[in-house]
């Protein structure tokens, strides 16, 4: 099943068309964090039906309670930055206020970094609470896939040593466009991701390439947190990043990103945001 937040409500992708369906649910995250799961939506009726091409979709998870990243965790990128391999997985939480739709805009924070990048990333939600699990618990327990982009300030990493504040800047983490069940990957570990800007091909992996795979990346996480229904794990990304290249992100760059059956996440970065927080 492949599952989508629309304008018109929550729907299933079937071809070159959304079936809008009938649920009091507003996003595929609420459909989650109540049940368990999207089994509920196959017992909907199909209130209209529209066409895909042109729809506007939401963030289909609305904000997530958690988003967990983590950090080198492809073989290709420790290769590239020379750095071994890490024994135990970098972790950080994430501001869900940083959640972004798909195909929206994202502003450079004016005179905070100079050094945005993007990070193409294999985005899992969790359906049944893990806590204290075992690697084979992990699959039976997820409810959904979908593509991330856990865009980064470079510079601000570098200045704080933080990765949530590197990250957590409004519209730092596009997520979507869509949410496939498992059994919409032909091999649930070996999942492709790739990352385009303005259309060069700049990451290409699969989730075969993860230090620590989704099993074990999230079973390590749960021995310390417990991981609730509808909270999101960022898996990492592979080599090909624009700190890679040396080369930032700028206004008018478009990054998309493709993560197996799950529909292209499209993002493009603005002009750069001039809003101040107010004091007080």
């Amino acid at each position: 099943m492949q599952v989508v937040s629309t304008v018109f409500g929550v729907g299933c992708v079937e071809n070159d068309e959304i079936a809008i369906l009938d649920t009091p649910f507003p996003h595929a995250g609420a459909v989650i964090e109540a049940t368990g799961s999207l089994d509920v939506l196959t017992r909907c009726s199909v209130r209209e039906r529209v066409a895909l091409q042109g729809a506007t979709l939401l963030a289909p998870l609305g904000s997530p309670r958690a988003v967990w990243g983590v950090g080198l965790n492809y073989q290709s990128k420790a290769a590239h930055t020379g750095r071994g391999l890490p024994s135990e997985p970098i972790l950080y939480l994430g501001a869900p206020s940083a959640v972004l739709a798909p195909d929206a805009e994202v502003a450079v924070p004016s005179g905070r970094t100079v050094e945005m990048d993007y990070e193409g990333e294999v985005a899992i939600i969790i359906g049944r609470r893990l806590y204290r699990a075992d690697p084979e618990q992990v699959w039976p327990s997820i409810a959904g896939i979908t593509a991330a982009n856990d865009m980064t300030a470079r510079d601000v990493m570098r200045a704080t040593a933080t990765p949530t504040l590197a990250k957590s800047f409004p519209g730092f983490n596009p997520l979507g466009a869509s949410v496939c069940t498992v059994d919409e990957f032909a091999d649930r570990d070996c999942i492709p991701v790739r990352t385009w800007l303005n259309d060069e091909l700049r990451q290409d992996d699969t989730s075969a390439g993860m230090i620590f795979s989704v099993p074990d990346l999230l079973a390590r996480i749960s021995w310390f947190a417990a991981l609730e229904p509808g909270d999101v794990v960022l898996t990492g990304t592979p080599a090909g990043t624009g700190q890679d290249r040396g080369s930032y992100l700028t206004p008018g760059d478009r990054i998309r990103i493709e993560v197996g059956p799950v529909l292209p996440l499209v993002t493009t970065v603005a002009a750069p945001s001039r809003d101040h927080p107010s004091a007080g």
